[in-house]
């Protein structure tokens, strides 16, 4: 019965949502033509409209299922155009990401490097695409151009983003007024963290005799370079944001225990009240300038790879307090 009440509730939560969705992509629909002519002014329309999408979501999670982020490291600046990557765990991680954006007023500015699967998804998959989001498969040839898509924009027009590679406190919407600033993110480990993956992980990294990764994958590393060379010139596009994303569940039996990077699923994170007693959720936010980041692919891949050895380490800190009762 329990079951069932919280199966309806989460359909209650997310039937706005999708009505949402669906008159997100209609005014995107009618949108899409004048983008030949006025790219600018579609573009700032666009990610008006998806910042009210994302908003509404990220309510159900923050607000109508009490979920809460902690966050530790570096304040960001507002409004700055930078590159984002993560490491990738679940399902729910876009939620971590979306709150600090939030603080930074670029929620409608965020594209994300997502699975070109994604495009099958009814009501969503054309709304990213609309967005302008890269949808990119694992053949460079193919990706190569959708990133060529992307940047154009960004590149040629000075659109700002928020790029990133595959909140407790009242949420306000703040769009960004500086038409210069975007994120672009992407999950830089291309798939999400498992028990399984990490093996493969560590299996792969011995053969290679490349560093072990604490609780991380090994980064795929071509579509940063990519992304770095291509906006490093961008004056506009100003830092690479790392951020490292963490959860723990309180688990009942055998006796309570916390269990480290356990997350909710999708439908869960959706439809189950009170998150915040269950589960914790954390992001921790490194800030270092595009300028500073090494000039050739072979440093940018060193670059990247201490970094996800660094996160490695901050995961393990983060695993060590939850075991010993303290707060993240």
């Amino acid at each position: 019965m329990y079951k069932l009440a919280g199966n309806i509730r989460g359909v209650l939560l997310l039937l706005p949502f999708v009505v949402r969705l669906f008159l997100a992509d209609a005014a995107l629909s009618f949108l899409l033509p004048f983008s030949y002519f006025f790219p600018t002014g579609v573009y700032d329309l666009s990610s008006s409209i998806a910042a009210a999408v994302w908003l509404h979501i990220q309510s159900i999670f923050t607000r109508s299922n009490a979920a809460n982020i902690t966050f530790s490291g570096i304040p960001l600046p507002t409004s700055e155009s930078a590159i984002v990557v993560a490491n990738h765990i679940s399902w729910t991680d876009f939620y971590m990401i979306q709150a600090l954006a939030i603080r930074a007023g670029m929620l409608g500015r965020c594209r994300w490097f997502a699975k070109s699967q994604l495009k099958k998804v009814p009501f969503l998959g054309w709304g990213l695409w609309a967005m302008g989001m890269p949808l990119v498969t694992r053949d460079w040839t193919h990706d190569s151009q959708e990133m060529d898509r992307v940047f154009r924009g960004i590149k040629k027009y000075n659109w700002p983003t928020c790029t990133s590679f595959d909140c407790n406190a009242k949420v306000q919407l703040r769009l960004s007024v500086d038409h210069h600033a975007v994120g672009l993110i992407a999950y830089s480990e291309a798939t999400r963290y498992t028990p399984e993956k990490y093996a493969e992980t560590l299996a792969w990294c011995k053969a290679h005799d490349r560093p072990l990764p604490q609780h991380t994958l090994y980064p795929r590393t071509r579509g940063f370079i990519t992304t770095v060379q291509q906006l490093r010139e961008t004056p506009h596009v100003k830092a690479v944001y790392d951020l490292t994303i963490a959860y723990a569940e309180k688990r009942p039996s055998p006796g309570e225990k916390w269990v480290f990077l356990a997350a909710p699923d999708m439908w869960q994170s959706l439809s189950e009240p009170r998150l915040n007693r269950r589960w914790k959720c954390h992001v921790h936010v490194e800030r270092y300038p595009l300028k500073l980041l090494p000039d050739t692919e072979e440093g940018l891949k060193l670059w990247l790879e201490v970094k996800w050895i660094e996160k490695g380490v901050r995961l393990e800190q983060l695993r060590q307090r939850m075991l010993a009762g303290q707060a993240w």
